[in-house]
C-alpha cells in the first residue's frame, strides 16, 4: 500500500516513521534540521494521519507499506529513523529488507514486548462524544479525567479535526483492534540487520532499559547507543536540538 508522504529538502533521501497517535507532520522538526542537506520523506502510517484508514495493523504489513512507498518514490536504499510504534516498524524493515536500509536509527523504544498502556487513552478517544461547534477546549476538557497528563493530552488532540463535522484523523478502531500487535514484538526468525544503527534513549524514559540489550545485540550487531537528557519518550519533542545534531552526525559519519 502506498502511505501518504510529507517531502522537504534536497539530496540523499532520509525517511522518518512516527509513533503510535503520531503522523508525520510530528516530526517536523527532524526534517528542517535534516533538509539541508538531505531529502528528507515523513510517511503517515496506515490509520494515521493522511494514508488509508480502515486496516488491520500488524509490524510486518507495515513495514511492506514502506517498502511499497519508498520503491514507488525511488528512495531506496536509505538511512530510515522511526520512533517508538516507527522505530518498531522500521526495525522490522530492515530485518525483512536489509539492502533497502543504508543505516538504521530507533529512538526511544527496543525489540520487545510491552505491557499493555495505550487501552485507557484509545477508549476515551472513542468515548469523547464528538458534535458540531466543539472547541478544543472543550475536548481538552472531556478528555482531563481520563488522560490527566497535559502533554500527551495535547499530542492526541493534534489528531482531532474540529472544521465542520468533528472527526477523529486515525482511525481509532483499527488502531484499537491492533494494539496487541503494537504492543508486542516478533522478530522474524534467524533475521538480523548488519548495517549501522543507532538507538536514541531519553534520559527520562525507560523505554531502552539495559536489560534490553542482548536483545538489540541480537538482532542489530552493530548497535550503539546515546542518551539525551532532558528528553523523555518524546526525545525529538524534549530535545530537538540535540536530536538532530545527533541525527546529523549519525547520517554524516
Amino acid at each position: 500500500m502506498i502511505l501518504h508522504a510529507r517531502e522537504v529538502g534536497a539530496g540523499p533521501p532520509v525517511v522518518l516513521l512516527h509513533g503510535l497517535f503520531g503522523m508525520a507532520r510530528n516530526l517536523g522538526v527532524i526534517a528542517r534540521g535534516l533538509a539541508p542537506t538531505h531529502r528528507v520523506i515523513a510517511l503517515d502510517l496506515r490509520n494515521h494521519g493522511a494514508s488509508p484508514h480502515g486496516l488491520p495493523m500488524d509490524y510486518p504489513t507495515m513495514a511492506e507499506d514502506v517498502f511499497e512507498t519508498l520503491t514507488a518514490l525511488g528512495a531506496l536504499p536509505c538511512p530510515v529513523m522511526g520512533h517508538s510504534m516507527g522505530g518498531k516498524v522500521a526495525m522490522i524493515f530492515s530485518l525483512v529488507h536489509p539492502d533497502a536500509v543504508s543505516k538504521l536509527a530507533v529512538s526511544d523504544i527496543s525489540p520487545v514486548p510491552y505491557p499493555p498502556r495505550n487501552n485507557p487513552m484509545v477508549a476515551a478517544m472513542q468515548a469523547l462524544p464528538l458534535r458540531p461547534g466543539m472547541t478544543r477546549a472543550e475536548a481538552d476538557a472531556a478528555l482531563a479525567p481520563d488522560i490527566p497528563d497535559d502533554a500527551q493530552r495535547g499530542f492526541l488532540l493534534l489528531n482531532l479535526r474540529l472544521d465542520g463535522t468533528p472527526a477523529w484523523r486515525i482511525g481509532l478502531t483499527e488502531i484499537a483492534a491492533g494494539l496487541p500487535d503494537v504492543e508486542s514484538w516478533t522478530a522474524p526468525e534467524g533475521a538480523a540487520y548488519a548495517g549501522p544503527t543507532l538507538f536514541i534513549a531519553g534520559a527520562l524514559s525507560a523505554f531502552i532499559r539495559p536489560e534490553h540489550r542482548p536483545a538489540i545485540r541480537t538482532l542489530f550487531p552493530a548497535a550503539r547507543f546515546v542518551t539525551l537528557k532532558d528528553a523523555g519518550h518524546w526525545v525529538h519533542v524534549d530535545n530537538p536540538a540535540g536530536f538532530v545534531s545527533v541525527m546529523q552526525a549519525f547520517l554524516a559519519g
